[in-house]
């Protein structure tokens, strides 16, 4: 498999020499500076390839772009979104002719990944990202004040929210606000709670199948496009799999996979296959669902998450959590050898260790959140361990 690592642009304090001595050789990136909905023009695609390999002594590429951003407007399919749907074309157009052929995107409407704490404190003074369920419900239902939140909130984790609001000073309730837009990295759209009001109503009447529609619509548009210049779309699963603020989510399970690839059924449409995200939801089986749509792997985000009853959940250990990882990547280099016994020439699969927590040097440090360099180095390290065995004893490819 493919070692990438996820880098943010000329503004990561994470140099790209590091990524080289981390043992990658991928670089997941994108074009953070351009807003949704907007062409990735050549000039700026080349750019960002002549940065990645400015110093070719680092032997590192543009391996995967996360993500080429979603507009609102396509996920609503409103007026006008054929727009959108031709730059977006033209985006896969543009990084197609420079060589880039794998695009990680996401369908979940307004928020991205959801997080109520950045840096949870660990035993020994490392940190984690942590998902509170009474967190979130005390933001969804007294901060937000979103009407019909306290009917879709358990009656523990309710009580539990309400207690956490009565004793929370305006500096917490802030810092909760923050941290849940931190599930926006590098958008443009950072919304206060009024913002968030505005934006929740243009979502008013869209359900599940609404959403479902739309997504359909989209692959559509994009897709033949996609078929013609040999890219490659890879959904990632919604973090975690769950409704969020009522709005629906529409990409996490088995049965949800299967919808969007039958509805849209060619090799262009495929997964990021998120053991993290499917893994909050302690209903998925990741090793059963990588194997079930394995030649639909197009890129794979490995980390893992413990989760509790009430379903809250913490980023743990890349080989801890609740998520069989070696059986995962034993499916993965089982899907590899297969592709390459079939001549494939793109028969490796990139992945990427994802969300890391921060170890060592890298407590307190301004990186992105869940992108500390320790912390993931450590997981793809554990990772690297797991490949090297598993191709040992079965003779898989690496």
């Amino acid at each position: 498999m493919e070692q990438t690592w996820r880098w943010w642009g000329p503004d990561d304090i994470i140099p790209l020499r590091h990524i080289t001595q981390v043992g990658a050789t991928g670089v997941v990136t994108a074009l953070h500076e351009v807003p949704a909905g907007e062409v990735w023009t050549k000039e700026q695609i080349k750019a960002r390839i002549d940065i990645i390999g400015a110093d070719p002594s680092l032997g590192l590429r543009w391996s995967v772009v996360e993500s080429l951003w979603i507009h609102e407007s396509i996920k609503l399919a409103e007026p006008g979104v054929e727009t959108f749907y031709e730059r977006f074309r033209q985006s896969m157009v543009n990084l197609a002719e420079a060589g880039v052929h794998t695009i990680c995107y996401n369908f979940m409407p307004v928020l991205d990944w959801a997080r109520t704490q950045l840096r949870y404190e660990l035993p020994g003074g490392g940190t984690a990202l942590r998902f509170n369920a009474h967190e979130f419900a005390a933001f969804d239902c007294f901060m937000l004040r979103r009407d019909g939140a306290e009917a879709d909130v358990r009656p523990d984790v309710l009580a539990r929210a309400k207690a956490w609001y009565d004793a929370s000073t305006e500096a917490d309730r802030n810092r909760l606000l923050s941290t849940i837009m931190a599930g926006l990295p590098g958008a443009f759209d950072r919304y206060d709670i009024e913002g968030l009001r505005r934006m929740l109503a243009r979502y008013r009447g869209v359900g599940r199948e609404e959403l479902r529609a739309n997504l359909v619509r989209f692959l559509k548009a994009i897709i033949p496009t996609a078929e013609k210049v040999g890219i490659r779309m890879a959904i990632h699963p919604d973090d975690p799999p769950r409704s969020l603020l009522g709005l629906p989510r529409i990409v996490g399970s088995a049965d949800d996979l299967d919808y969007i690839f039958k509805a849209v059924d060619s090799p262009a449409n495929g997964l990021t296959m998120c053991t993290g995200s499917l893994g909050a939801n302690p209903a998925n089986d990741c090793p059963a669902i990588a194997a079930r749509f394995g030649d639909r792997i197009h890129f794979a985000h490995l980390r893992n998450v413990a989760n509790d009853p009430d379903g809250s959940f913490m980023e743990a250990d890349h080989l801890g959590g609740d998520t069989d990882m070696v059986a995962v990547v034993r499916v993965l280099l089982r899907e590899q050898r297969r592709r390459k016994e079939a001549g494939r020439p793109d028969w490796r699969i990139p992945f990427r260790p994802d969300h890391g927590r921060e170890l060592l040097d890298d407590v307190g440090k301004p990186t992105f959140p869940g992108y500390p360099a320790i912390g993931r180095m450590r997981g793809l390290a554990e990772i690297r361990g797991v490949m090297t065995a598993l191709a040992h004893e079965e003779g898989l490819p690496l």
